[in-house]
């Protein structure tokens, strides 16, 4: 099948995907040195707090998103041996989402849009950037519809037969999506716009957050199940071995679906319009869908370690050592598990409903955040760049030692930024402020930290260039490739799977009981109560 259409569409959304990540990192050099308090003359409230909306919007929203709809059409089409369907379709998807981008930049560079990537009222925004916003999941509901249908056309075609992995995991992103973003769009397009533009006076933040709670949680699922879907059907391969069990992958990508989406009231503990009851209900939620995570941990790791022993390693812990650390992919996935773990350790320590109180609004939160998303997520999806990057431009990578190198600083730097936050969480340092010189004691107490949380950052500025360099120099190449995209064999590689491992009815079922358990009257009561609205607080 000649893809060559396909690859034009999947390195476009790549490129803007990346373009989004190098601006992002800029920006985020600037905010921890100026936030710092030892360099006076980077010191602007106005620019911090533009800066930092700008950053969370490119790289939670801009980066992802993109990233995401061209790993998902190339996947697509490698794995079902299909065109995409519609490329007019994709490409108009490609062309909405764009455009809200751009929309959403004008107001946010200008200072005008600096309400933080959550956009909570009363803080409002101009109306811009919430109609890009806007735009922007609509241009991805696009790639939601066409990733749902390539996969239905795949199942007419071949009755009875499993959907490749890649494929059933693409499409679990999709119907994850097209539930969690409902959330934000509802509170978009029923609130903040007619809000923002005037036509409404006032609104109620309490149903705004519920709303956003919707979709905060869930949303960090879209981000990472391109990661485990690397994690399962790539990674294997190129470290020489075979998936541990394809079943178990598919039971993974179905609970990660079903109960991330109910969850979400861990963002709103401290907030008092919904009741504890439902707190708990989702913090037990929250705590269940560390279930998936454990099984892909469990999955993952035993998928290493039969390629380590075929490749020679020997004892207990022999094959971590036989496995190919100069394979981009491979590396990346042993970085990304590393901060996974620890990631994970601070998640546990945000789900739970006391110990939360104690970092609630720090800078754990923040380090958290960067070293899940920014570390696990972000360093997977440079390991998957640079495996698809020779597919797509028929060009060798530039510089294999050069992406382990990047790799490596990337690790290094998210360790060195991230760990102060911790401590400077626990040691009571806020988040969202664009000052930490509070009076002598604390400066004094905090400052090691702000040293130390600077120099990881500058190593991250460092490692982004690597990677922006490296990625260019492939391209603008002479010589020529010709590989394709190759996923891994399983072990127990079924004949038959049934219909609740190789389909999604059921659970889109599952699904809609559990969000109207978790979020129906959570939401209803703005609508049974008299409750007060706010207006508008500064931009």
């Amino acid at each position: 099948m000649d893809n060559a259409a396909e690859k034009k569409l999947a390195l476009t959304h790549f490129w803007v995907a990346f373009g989004a990540f190098a601006l992002a990192c800029v920006m985020g050099g600037y905010q921890v040195i100026e936030r710092s308090g030892f360099f006076k003359i980077l010191e602007s409230r106005e620019v911090y707090y533009a800066s930092v909306s700008t950053h969370g919007v490119l790289m939670g929203f801009v980066l992802t998103t993109f990233f995401i709809m061209g790993f998902g059409y190339y996947v697509a089409t490698s794995s079902l041996k299909l065109p995409v369907w519609n490329k007019t379709f994709a490409w108009t998807g490609f062309g909405v989402a764009l455009t809200g981008v751009v929309l959403a930049a004008l107001p946010l560079l200008g200072g005008a849009a600096s309400v933080m990537f959550t956009f909570y009222p009363p803080l409002q925004a101009h109306p811009l950037f919430y109609i890009g916003a806007t735009l922007l999941v609509v241009g991805s509901w696009f790639w939601a519809v066409t990733m749902i249908l390539m996969y239905m056309q795949w199942k007419k075609a071949n009755p009875g037969q499993p959907v490749p992995l890649a494929m059933f995991a693409t499409t679990a992103n999709a119907i994850l999506w097209l539930w969690t973003s409902a959330g934000v769009a509802a509170e978009v397009l029923f609130q903040l716009i007619p809000w923002a533009l005037g036509f409404i006076d006032t609104i109620d933040p309490g149903l705004a957050r519920t709303l956003f709670a919707w979709t905060l949680h869930p949303i960090v699922y879209f981000w990472l199940i391109p990661t485990y879907t690397a994690f399962y059907t790539l990674v294997p391969k190129q470290a020489g071995g075979y998936l541990f069990s394809d079943i178990m992958a598919r039971a993974a990508f179905i609970l990660l679906v079903v109960f991330s989406l109910p969850i979400g009231f861990h963002h709103l503990y401290m907030d008092p319009e919904q009741n504890h009851g439902w707190k708990i209900l989702h913090a037990i939620g929250t705590f269940v869908v560390t279930l998936p995570t454990f099984v892909t941990g469990f999955t993952v790791i035993a998928s290493l370690e039969i390629a380590g022993r075929l490749r020679g390693g020997k004892g207990l812990f022999g094959w971590i050592a036989a496995l190919p650390w100069h394979n981009p992919m491979v590396l990346a996935i042993i970085l990304g598990l590393l901060m996974l773990i620890f990631g994970g350790f601070g998640g546990l320590v945000n789900a739970s409903y006391a110990m939360n109180a104690m970092v609630h609004n720090t800078a754990w939160i923040s380090g958290h955040f960067h070293l899940i998303f920014g570390g696990t997520t972000i360093i997977m999806y440079f390991g998957i760049a640079y495996y698809f990057w020779p597919v797509l431009t028929g060009k060798p990578l530039f510089s294999n030692s050069l992406a382990t190198t990047q790799l490596w600083t990337w690790f290094v730097g998210m360790v060195i930024m991230t760990t102060p936050w911790h401590i400077l969480g626990l040691l009571g340092q806020p988040r969202r402020i664009d000052s930490v010189n509070y009076n002598n004691l604390l400066t004094l107490s905090w400052e090691p930290y702000e040293v130390t949380m600077i120099f990881g950052g500058l190593i991250l500025i460092f490692s982004a260039g690597l990677l922006m360099y490296n990625l260019y120099k492939t391209q603008t190449g002479t010589e020529v490739f010709s590989g394709e995209v190759e996923y891994a064999e399983q072990f127990d590689s079924p004949d038959y799977l049934p219909g609740y491992l190789n389909s999604f009815t059921l659970w889109n079922i599952v699904i809609g009981v559990f969000m109207l358990i978790a979020f129906g009257y959570p939401i209803l009561q703005f609508f049974l109560m008299e409750t007060f609205g706010s207006g508008r607080w500064g931009v």
